[in-house]
């Protein structure tokens, strides 16, 4: 790398995000939630405000690491005055941001004002309305205000519902507004605070996966936005915020009446809502907000309407920021002289219902056409379900214009995305790698019953044992409910008791209430609590308050749970004198025995199972902060039969096939092995246990490579987009953000959406990276089907499924993709089963051709580095040097270095 090239790189660090003023930096749209009270904060200051910030809120998809982040930036956050504060559970949050409200109402008070963040996922939206509904009622502080960012997960990917939380937000009268990417979020979230108290609102933020989990390079100039407070708006003489005494009719008053027309026109006078793109002659209007805006223009742009063709054809596109309320002038401005509104949302209508309400007095003759869910003959045009796509919102806009103008070019485009959307509509996808549950997890001893017992399911890593169909485990509640639905069943069943599974996590957050629940509904229940220690789903966070083992056995002695057992992993830690004498105590190992006596036990019983998660012992043992044995188990391949036992006994994914001259055997993955060691359960003679043996590491060798000039960066024209995949928990998503990074250093736009939640725990992860040679080129980040540049194939059952295959296309995707076969959950339960390794890469040569390089790069990685867990990366350099990423070498080196 030569100085000169250094030298054009931008200087950045890992903290440019919270310590830039006035320049871009690379962040994710959780890290744009940590830097928004900071810009905030920054902002009062100039005006002369002392003003100091509050963060509560609970953890959810896609607000998973919102907790992780604000304490990675605590020092940040400190000398900003802003104070984060975890919640107990979703409700219990959104009454401590209330009370942030009420700082100066009473004397004492050090700061001019304390704005708040509330943020919890949909269910956390749906479960705290109470305390919103209460909190909008009686208003936020004159320099407070409150952003209750709502973490969505409209495509059901990490979660038991789809979600979309505007409609409880227009329950409680709480305007809500809709960012379309991370630098709306740091954008509108500015916009929301001085609407909140501008109006005495909280003010609702919407976020997704879209916003939350992608990264782009944002500005993060505190002066980007400018407010204009509306002049002609007439509020009540006693202002709108926060007052005691308040009655609540009062408060009803001052809500219906005047606050919620405040933040209309608010958002009116900011202009929230604007044209986005016009023409001379508009007849047909597209009116979008958020993700659907970006999918909106990825569409027109993928149909070959630039600005001046749209002008042409007389497109009009409204954007909208606030969706609610919708702010009607400059509504009535976008629709006048348009023959037909095609209204662009995903989910349940919000924008549609109040635009025929706005334009109902419209006279009859200049009325326009509005059409969105259903199109004018109620047949089904945009769906209320799943996803909306680029794709699918082109071919309703080449329908409709169609109508009054026609061009070669658009019929071209439209035949090529119908093709597309045909080679998705037929799957061929013959093996699906489904989440599991991770190498020596507690989950897989603890999820086990007695034979002709079943247990119940409930929110946690555990809700994955309802697909195993070893674990009779059949139904799930929602957080908090668990155990609850056998109330409702007991008195009309011969089925005399079951068991239920509860996390250490969500018996903190709410499920202590469904015992006492059942507890006072006597029914006969076995609860298995699992204390590991970590909040698992999200990232391993430990338990709000400090929970431990004995202190979850006190509580339900207290409770009166009538017996109580401790079951515990012989290898943990622990100081038995701080539990109760009353309660027994058994290893692992006689779990389904204690069962089986606990199944006969009259009313209320609880087993309290210890043993840490797999994924933080490991974490906890790399920094000596967590025992580890001195023993490694071993299969004796000349002795294994092949049979299967280990993975019925031990469910663990770390046994693998291993074809030897006699058939096929079994061998445990040292390098992915947490010494669970539930694989030597039962009667196999092919173990071997080792102590004080350490697995032996091959040295990195040193590699003579011959001279292998820079490929040429050729400039991108429009975006350069690449798609990773790869297992869950196996470091894809850390090649994404190096990637992004890279761009980011390059002085490159870039965008990066991670897929988490379930897909973290074993399962299959696609991470869509766009690159434009400026930030503004990128729209929509998730790559289009057949649109993919670049396929980064770290796993080929995710990457040959019809759901990666779908965005490639010949002549366009170059792929670098690892052929070794990785197995998936279903090895555990059927000895015979097998990756069709010979389908799999068929399919991809089917579609790449020439192409398509498949390399073992799980091999070269043990052979030239030593382990395994470099073969991603060896697929990244690989695909570098094909010329396949536009990125320079030195970017991709330091943002190595960075991540």
């Amino acid at each position: 790398m030569g100085q000169a090239q250094r030298s054009a790189l931008r200087k950045v660090s890992l903290d440019d995000k919270y310590t830039n003023d006035h320049t871009s930096a690379y962040m994710t749209g959780i890290e744009a939630l940590v830097r928004l009270p900071m810009i905030q904060r920054k902002r009062d200051l100039r005006r002369g405000l002392n003003t100091a910030g509050f963060v509560s809120g609970y953890r959810g998809s896609p607000l998973g690491g919102v907790d992780q982040a604000m304490w990675k930036a605590s020092a940040y956050l400190d000398a900003h005055q802003i104070h984060f504060q975890p919640g107990v559970n979703e409700d219990l949050a959104a009454t401590s941001v209330w009370g942030s409200q009420q700082t100066n109402l009473f004397e004492g008070a050090r700061f001019d004002g304390v704005f708040g963040m509330w943020y919890g996922k949909g269910p956390g939206v749906d479960r705290s309305m109470d305390v919103i509904k209460h909190a909008n009622a009686f208003g936020t502080s004159r320099y407070g205000g409150v952003l209750a960012v709502a973490g969505d997960d409209h495509a059901c990917k990490s979660s038991t519902l789809p979600h979309q939380s505007e409609h409880m937000f227009i329950g409680a009268s709480v305007p809500v507004l809709a960012p379309a990417n991370v630098q709306e979020v740091l954008d509108l979230g500015i916009f929301g605070w001085e609407l909140s108290r501008y109006s005495g609102c909280w003010v609702g933020l919407k976020a997704i996966t879209e916003n939350m989990d992608s990264a782009i390079s944002a500005d993060i100039d505190s002066d980007r936005v400018d407010i204009i407070i509306p002049e002609e708006f007439e509020l009540p003489l006693d202002g709108v915020h926060a007052r005691w005494p308040d009655k609540p009719l009062e408060q009803e008053l001052r809500l219906n009446k005047y606050k919620i027309y405040a933040a209309r026109e608010f958002a009116r006078v900011n202009r929230l809502n604007r044209v986005v793109l016009d023409s001379p002659n508009a007849r047909f209007g597209i009116i979008t907000s958020g993700k659907a805006y970006l999918d909106v223009m990825q569409a027109l742009e993928d149909m070959g309407i630039t600005e001046a063709i749209a002008a042409e054809i007389g497109i009009r596109v409204f954007k909208v920021g606030m969706p609610w309320p919708l702010e009607p002038r400059l509504t009535h401005d976008f629709a006048e002289g348009l023959e037909e509104i095609l209204v662009v949302e995903e989910k349940r209508s919000i924008i549609e219902d109040q635009l025929t309400s706005q334009l109902y007095n419209y006279p009859v003759g200049s009325r326009p056409r509005v059409i969105g869910e259903f199109d004018e003959d109620g047949r089904d045009l945009m769906p209320n379900v799943g996803e909306l796509t680029p794709a699918m919102i082109a071919l309703v806009i080449a329908d409709r214009i169609r109508r009054f103008f026609s061009s070669e070019l658009l019929e071209q485009r439209v035949r090529w995305i119908e093709e597309k959307e045909k080679s998705l509509a037929a799957p061929y996808q013959t093996i699906e790698r489904v989440p599991h549950f991770c190498s020596g997890c507690p989950h897989n001893t603890s999820t086990k019953v007695p034979q002709g017992s079943h247990a119940l399911g409930g929110i946690g890593c555990h809700y994955m044992a309802t697909w195993m169909p070893d674990r009779s485990t059949h139904t799930f509640t929602q957080m908090g409910g668990e155990g609850a639905t056998w109330i409702g069943q007991a008195p009309f069943t011969d089925t005399q008791h079951v068991f239920q599974n509860l996390g250490d996590g969500t018996y903190n957050h709410s499920g202590i209430q469904a015992i006492r629940a059942a507890i006072a509904a006597n029914t006969n229940i076995t609860y298995k609590i699992l204390f590991n220690d970590a909040v698992a789903m999200t990232g391993g966070q430990g338990n709000d308050g400090g929970l431990s083992a004995p202190r979850i056995t006190q509580e339900l002695i207290a409770m009166g749970v009538r017996e109580i057992a401790l079951v515990y992993d012989e290898k943990e830690d622990l100081d038995f004198n701080a539990f109760p004498k009353t309660i027994s105590r058994h290893e692992r190992a006689e779990m389904i025995d204690v069962q089986k006596r606990l199944s006969k036990v009259e009313g209320v019983s609880a087993i309290v199972y210890v043993q840490t998660c797999a994924a933080e012992k490991r974490r906890r043992r790399k920094k000596n902060a967590f025992p580890d044995p001195d023993q490694r188990i071993f299969i004796n391949t000349d002795i294994c039969e092949g049979c299967g036992d280990c993975g019925v006994q031990s469910n663990c994914v770390t046994i693998s096939p291993v074809e030897t001259e006699l058939g096929r055997k079994r061998a445990i993955d040292q390098s992915a092995c947490n010494k669970d060691f539930s694989c030597v359960n039962g009667f196999c003679p092919s173990f071997v246990s080792l102590e004080g043996a350490q697995p032996k590491k091959r040295k990195a060798k040193s590699i003579s490579l011959p001279d292998m000039p820079e490929p040429t960066i050729a400039p991108i024209n429009g975006t350069h987009n690449v798609v990773i995949t790869g297992v869950g928990g196996t470091g894809v998503v850390t090649i994404g953000a190096i990637l992004a990074q890279a761009a980011h250093l390059d002085g490159k736009g870039a965008g990066m959406m991670e897929m988490a939640g379930l897909a973290q725990k074993g399962g299959a992860v696609h991470i869509h990276c766009r690159l434009a040679e400026h930030p503004s080129t990128i729209s929509a980040i998730r790559v289009a089907l057949g649109e993919c540049d670049a396929l980064i194939g770290g796993d080929l059952v995710v990457t040959a499924g019809s759901k990666t295959v779908g965005l490639t296309a010949q002549g366009r995707t170059g792929a670098v993709v690892n052929c070794q076969e990785i197995v998936t959950g279903d090895f555990t339960r059927n000895a015979e089963f097998k990756i069709p390794h010979d389908q799999l890469t068929l399919a991809l040569e089917a579609r790449l051709r020439d192409d398509l390089l498949m390399i073992d790069s799980s091999a070269l990685a043990r052979e030239l580095l030593g382990d395994s867990v470099y073969s991603n990366m060896i697929l990244f350099g690989a695909t570098w040097q094909r010329g396949l990423l536009p990125i320079s070498h030195a970017a991709i080196t330091q943002a190595i270095t960075l991540n």
